[in-house]
């Protein structure tokens, strides 16, 4: 339940601050500072949304329920747009970030990235493997336990799967 917040707010945040620090019009940076920053929150944020979509470990849940708030916000905005697009005045946190934070969730929400990560956050929570339990003689991390087995094959080892 945590990481929709922390996708929506992180990305948000980090978009507002990376587009307000330079002119692409004049094609210059005005505030580098603010340009590393937001560029580094969102490859921070990339790359915990990576490992969600590639990790056999975790819950489909957890790519499910931020991918679906992403998508059914994104439809609400097509169906209702006044809406959609006041409802983070409406959400927490508020704060001095939260005109940065609001303008960043409207310029994602109406370009279309939510929809876009929503459906990158979708297909891992589709694939059949990502539901199935874990077989017995399986670690955590999906290597066969070979103590199982009477020798260690020599061939055919399994390779890791990530879904």
């Amino acid at each position: 339940m945590l990481l929709t917040p922390a996708l929506i707010y992180g990305v948000s945040w980090s978009f507002a601050q990376a587009a307000g620090s330079f002119d692409p019009v004049a094609r210059e940076i005005t505030d580098e500072t603010r340009l590393r920053g937001g560029v580094a929150l969102m490859a921070a944020v990339g790359l915990v949304a990576g490992v969600v979509v590639v990790s056999r470990w975790a819950s489909p849940l957890l790519s499910l329920v931020p991918a679906l708030t992403l998508i059914g916000w994104s439809v609400y905005f097509f169906v209702a747009p006044d809406r959609a697009l006041a409802l983070p005045s409406e959400l927490p946190p508020q704060g001095p970030l939260d005109a940065t934070v609001d303008s960043g969730l409207r310029m994602l929400l109406g370009t279309g990235v939510f929809a876009l990560l929503g459906f990158v956050l979708l297909v891992p929570a589709g694939a059949p493997r990502r539901w199935a339990g874990r077989h017995p003689g399986e670690d955590p991390g999906g290597h066969a336990d070979y103590a199982d087995y009477d020798e260690e094959p020599t061939s055919g080892r399994r390779q890791p799967e990530f879904f």
